[in-house]
């Protein structure tokens, strides 16, 4: 089956710059498929979108569309693709419907079938009734939504979407979520640039994880999840009648199983001081088996437990480990 996208040792390099922004980086997403393409700000997620969109010149390697190398025929890659920007970018001298109709007269789609198309978005996508409203009298949420549709009109074969839910309220966002979820129903290929780990957690069939320019990893959430040492968790909320934070840390990373304890936020009086504490345990072993030793070794210490609850690490916590805490 030929990928819906194809990367493979795929470089760029910039004149003035000391390191490629892309340094040989390779990854297959297949017809139908979510796929996130995670990675810290620089690691060259927006680079490698503009060369599969067209947009930029690789250096070297190979990169294609649904097998149309982008750059031997950038005019038919371009054809198969769409792109639903971060930032609003719609004409604001046209109205909702009128983007639509444009958008697909640019793309040869005759007047008849851009009408129906745009009545059948607009409809989809929740719109119908700001049919003739202007763009500045649209709310984030609808112009993301407007965004989508008119990426759509054109029946891509591959969408791409930059932080598609940032700034939307939670329905908003629940709602491009659904819409998301549909296009893969309809067997077209989505490629998600995202800082929300939660979100690419939850609509990505997979993730590639990038970082200076390479793919470190490329696998489902949940199997990357699983493959963090540490993968189970322990979350706990104490108050510790004057013990030492980092001496109750150091004490329940002592536990067998735990591979190490983060502090997670708390709250203070007003003179600053903690009231309650949380803590995060990573552990390898079975996160339940390892309540009653972490309460145990609480209370040896005189520390009050308000809450006890097993769990599991996120997508986040890979990130974290695969790419590191420092700033970027």
């Amino acid at each position: 089956m030929t990928a819906a996208v194809e990367v493979t040792d795929l470089v760029k390099h910039y004149p003035k710059s000391a390191h490629n922004a892309v340094d040989g980086l390779s990854f297959r997403v297949s017809p139908g498929e979510i796929f996130g393409l995670l990675g810290p700000n620089g690691a060259g997620k927006t680079t490698t979108v503009g060369i599969l969109t067209t947009r930029i010149v690789l250096t070297g390697g190979y990169a294609a569309i649904g097998g149309v190398d982008v750059a031997r025929d950038p005019v038919t890659a371009r054809s198969k693709v769409a792109v639903v920007p971060q930032r609003v970018n719609l004409d604001r001298s046209l109205n909702v419907r009128q983007n639509l109709l444009f958008h697909a007269s640019y793309h040869g789609i005759g007047r008849a079938e851009r009408h129906a198309l745009a009545n059948e978005l607009l409809e989809r996508m929740g719109l119908a009734d700001k049919s003739r409203a202007r763009v500045d009298d649209l709310s984030g949420g609808q112009a993301q939504r407007l965004m989508i549709a008119r990426a759509l009109i054109h029946h891509p074969e591959v969408l791409f979407l930059d932080e598609p839910s940032t700034g939307l309220d939670p329905q908003a966002r629940l709602f491009v979520h659904d819409r998301i979820n549909d296009l893969r129903a309809e067997g077209v290929t989505v490629v998600l640039t995202t800082h929300d780990m939660k979100e690419a957690e939850k609509l990505s069939d997979r993730v590639g994880v990038v970082d200076h320019g390479r793919m470190l990893t490329v696998d489902t959430p949940a199997a990357l999840i699983k493959s963090l040492p540490g993968s189970g968790t322990v979350d706990t909320r104490i108050r510790p009648n004057g013990a030492d934070r980092d001496k109750l840390t150091e004490l329940l990373a002592e536990l067998p199983g735990v591979r190490r304890v983060e502090p997670l936020s708390g709250s203070a009086t007003a003179d600053g001081t903690a009231q309650e504490i949380a803590l995060r345990l990573y552990v390898d072993a079975d996160p339940g088996s390892l309540l009653g030793p972490v309460a145990a070794k609480l209370h040896e210490h005189d520390v009050v437990v308000s809450d006890l609850s097993p769990g599991s690490a996120s997508l986040e916590d890979v990130f974290i480990e695969l790419t590191g805490r420092d700033l970027r």
